[in-house]
């Protein structure tokens, strides 16, 4: 059986026809030991076929569909002008090999040419890439290269514009800030408490707040020069009269030694970083708020955005997270816990990430297992929507979190939550409704007399309608009364009636109404 190789260079689609594949029996070592020598491997090789690419942006795209596994257009017709044409009903005796097996099993589906990808295959095209430039004639040299880095540059340039996860990565990067800036301060505070201690040790039991602590150490300096005109600043700062009254008191009798005032400055000066690194970690909480809600909005809706941004930042992106099923999503986080478990045989652990959802810490502790699995269950769902919605929206979120919030009280007091399906209707048509809302919002004037328009139709049309209505209820009440076209109707009824033979006392009272009118 002959075998042909596909080879997709930076210039075009080269198509090579390998032969004694039967004498070296697909050996790969023979193959590898002869790409280096061009003697012995054009003696196995040679080119069957070439065609270039028109463009620069048709060689981009053919490169895009050969990554994705999509037979293009050109390549079929360059696959079935190139190899031997079959006959209907018969095998083919040849097959082609690729590189790629997604697009081998594509061009099998279409066109029906059996395709193969090995390691065997995989050596003939390194020789096939190795000597590209001398199977093609008229070949400048260094054409090649400046054909594979173009190539290159639009290539990684449409990935990284054209990236799903791009958005994803500011999440990524925000909530890894917003981790190291909790540890820092944290670690920061303890240390100005401890470095002012020294100097005012009362003042840590009476302000808990590390935040509020750096503060008040930045404005009260040295405890010596604390008097009563301190007391409305310090009331600002703490937020209590009677809590900057309590400091004023503890700095007349404080315990703590006088510093030096470049102590004092130093301390004052490490104070004002530690109030900095918590104003600026207020703003990267703000900013990851505001990227959940714009790319996320239903799975931070659901289930708050901090703990949203970890699934995500865990799973490496939000498409990766709408791939995970439920139960991968439940532990997501638990790894180390999870191997821990299959290799000892104990118990598998029951959540990761969204233990840190106050769902969890609500439920009972016979409950948390099923609740996690439950609210797994649901972030799976909005991590979904938010994939592929085609516009963004909370309601799907905050429908799901009525849903957990239900299943609490199922779990708790017993009340029998809604179903699903029931749910799911309402949430379209509040979205449904909200969209046709933010339009008339967003196109302003213009959309409004268009639809006050269709308003005043459809009015038009009930009204109509309940008239017709009405007139056949007087009608049916009334059979002598009615307006000008139903006596003409009427006229017109009595003559065809006079034709036909009709009974008596229709007669009588068609003759009655005549007279009447």
């Amino acid at each position: 059986m002959a075998l042909y190789v596909l080879y997709e260079s930076a210039s075009g689609y080269g198509l090579f026809l390998a032969h004694g594949i039967d004498e070296i029996g697909q050996n790969t070592e023979a193959v590898r030991s002869s790409v280096s020598d061009l003697n012995r491997f054009g003696k196995v090789v040679k080119l069957a076929a070439f065609t270039p690419y028109e463009s620069a942006l048709d060689a981009l795209n053919q490169c895009n569909a050969v990554s994705e596994g999509q037979m293009t257009d050109e390549l079929r017709n360059f696959l079935e002008l190139s190899l031997p044409k079959v006959k209907e009903g018969k095998k083919p005796k040849f097959s082609l090999g690729l590189a790629e097996p997604k697009l081998g099993s594509h061009i099998f589906e279409v066109t029906k040419i059996p395709c193969q990808s090995n390691e065997f295959i995989l050596e003939l095209l390194r020789g096939v890439r190795l000597h590209f430039d001398r199977f093609i004639e008229n070949l400048k040299p260094g054409d090649l290269e400046k054909a594979q880095l173009g190539l290159g540059h639009s290539y990684s340039r449409a990935k990284v514009k054209f990236n799903v996860n791009r958005v994803d990565n500011m999440v990524i990067q925000a909530i890894y800030i917003l981790d190291t800036l909790d540890k820092d301060v944290n670690s920061f505070s303890m240390r100005v408490r401890e470095w002012y201690s020294w100097h005012f040790p009362e003042l840590a039991k009476i302000v808990n707040d590390n935040y509020l602590y750096a503060k008040v150490a930045k404005y009260v300096d040295d405890k010596s020069l604390l008097s009563e005109d301190n007391l409305s600043g310090l009331t600002e700062i703490v937020g209590d009269e009677d809590k900057a009254k309590e400091i004023l008191e503890a700095a007349k009798a404080s315990m703590g030694q006088d510093l030096s005032p470049i102590d004092m400055i130093n301390i004052k000066q490490f104070a004002q970083r530690v109030t900095e690194l918590a104003e600026y970690r207020k703003n990267v909480y703000d900013y990851l708020v505001s990227k959940m809600s714009d790319i996320a909005p239903n799975l931070a809706a659901l289930i708050g955005e901090v703990v949203g941004a970890r699934l995500i930042s865990h799973a490496g992106s939000l498409t990766n997270l709408a791939k995970c099923p439920s139960s991968t999503l439940q532990i997501l986080g638990a790894e180390k816990a999870l191997f821990r478990a299959l290799k000892t045989r104990g118990n598998t652990p029951k959540y990761g990430l969204i233990f840190h959802s106050s769902f969890i810490g609500r439920a009972s502790a016979k409950n948390k297992g099923r609740m996690a699995r439950y609210l797994a269950n649901k972030c799976s769902i909005a991590s979904r929507l938010d994939c592929f919605l085609d516009k963004s929206t909370t309601t799907y979120g905050e429908k799901l979190r009525e849903q957990v919030e239900e299943r609490l009280d199922f779990y708790d007091k017993g009340v029998a939550p809604r179903k699903n399906i029931d749910v799911m209707k309402s949430a379209i048509e509040t979205a449904d409704n909200k969209e046709d809302e933010t339009m008339v919002i967003v196109n302003g004037d213009s959309t409004e007399e268009p639809k006050t328009e269709k308003k005043k139709k459809k009015e038009k049309r009930k009204l109509e309608v309940e008239e017709e209505k009405q007139e056949k209820i007087e009608n049916g009440s009334n059979m002598d009364d009615g307006t000008a076209k139903k006596k003409k109707k009427k006229k017109s009824k009595d003559e065809i009636v006079v034709d036909a033979p009709a009974p008596t006392t229709e007669g009588k009272k068609k003759k009655k109404s005549k007279v009447t009118g």
